[in-house]
């Protein structure tokens, strides 16, 4: 299974950069500053939409693990005895508002907001706890067995 931004993402992200450019150009008025910050913001915004393009699919499972993006377009696979928890966090305030989805592997934080999977975090947690596996649990003999040659349920 995997996840991508929707489609429309980067075409909205490149048509933005577009209109930035012409509102630079359209509102210099003589001034230099505002078509290269036009430009600027517009080679950022492209960048981003071009990144989108190039590798859309933000999340990815297997029996074996997960991949998550890794800089720009690299993906980096990450074994499930790497990954410490899962949750979807609610988060307020600006910028990245609503429920992330938090995949914590100890040394770093992933985080993937409905716009990155193209659908609710929590149903991608949902998927990710049904395809993980259940963690090894360390084996004890029944009570009252012995498990080293010693007597347990007798009192010292």
């Amino acid at each position: 299974m995997q996840w991508r931004i929707p489609a429309a993402l980067p075409v909205l992200k490149l048509v933005g950069a577009a209109g930035l450019l012409a509102l630079g150009f359209l509102l210099a008025e003589g001034d230099l500053l505002r078509p290269v910050a036009g430009a600027l913001g517009a080679a950022l915004l492209a960048g981003w939409g071009v990144r989108d393009v190039i590798a859309p699919v933000r999340l990815a499972v297997d029996p074996s693990g997960i991949t998550v993006p890794k800089g720009w377009t690299g993906r980096q696979h990450l074994p499930w005895s790497a990954v410490e928890s899962i949750r979807v966090q609610r988060r307020p305030g600006r910028g990245f508002a609503g429920p992330a989805l938090e995949i914590d592997t100890s040394e770093t934080l992933h985080l993937f907001s409905r716009l990155d999977l193209g659908t609710d975090p929590e149903e991608v947690a949902d998927a990710l706890a049904a395809v993980r596996p259940e963690p090894a649990r360390p084996s004890r003999p029944p009570s009252g067995e012995q498990s080293d040659g010693t007597d347990q349920s007798r009192a010292e």
